[in-house]
């Protein structure tokens, strides 16, 4: 899995891009915890669950069906969010399903549930370029954890910055009022 820290990149790339007025401030936050959120799975490290349970690490919570529960969630909180459902639905929608897509590229674990319920079986992306971080926090201070920094650096937060600012030049650009 990447780290927690960067499955904020996606939501803060759309933030930027899309810009305040389709995504305000408390949306903005509630993507960025949506990223997250697939990871609390991750206590089954300590609590002994399998990492190969359908509740294990990357299991249901990774799962097409769970993001898109949660976007529909939070979709109730639309005028809390000060925006449309529409644009509050897909916006959550998309951040919570980065999360299990960026874990789709790493190259350790196992892979994703994407299919549960329906399947239990895993599955990653063809392109595995992500270093997969570790899961104790000790070892994000070591050579290993800034191995992975730089990976998440290169392949997941240049591109999420670059098309992010890339989206709100061409907002300012072509739909300026």
């Amino acid at each position: 899995m990447p780290t927690v820290l960067t499955h904020a990149a996606v939501p803060v790339a759309l933030g930027i891009g899309l810009g305040r007025k389709i995504i305000p401030p408390r949306l903005f936050f509630t993507g960025i915890l949506f990223s997250v959120i697939p990871d609390f799975d991750g206590i089954g490290f300590w609590t002994g669950i399998s990492y190969a349970s359908t509740i294990g690490h990357r299991g249901l919570t990774h799962s097409l069906l769970f993001a898109f529960g949660l976007a529909l969630l939070g979709t109730l909180l639309f005028k809390w969010f000060r925006t449309s459902a529409k644009a509050t639905f897909f916006f959550l929608l998309l951040t919570a399903v980065s999360h299990a897509l960026l874990d789709s590229i790493t190259n350790g674990g196992l892979g994703i549930a994407f299919f549960w319920p329906w399947s239990s079986k895993r599955y990653f992306l063809p392109w595995q370029v992500i270093e997969v971080s570790p899961i104790r926090p000790s070892h994000f201070l070591s050579k290993r954890g800034y191995t992975v920094m730089m990976s998440e650096l290169k392949w997941i937060w240049a591109p999420c910055i670059s098309a992010g600012v890339l989206m709100m030049l061409m907002r300012r650009l072509f739909f300026r009022r």
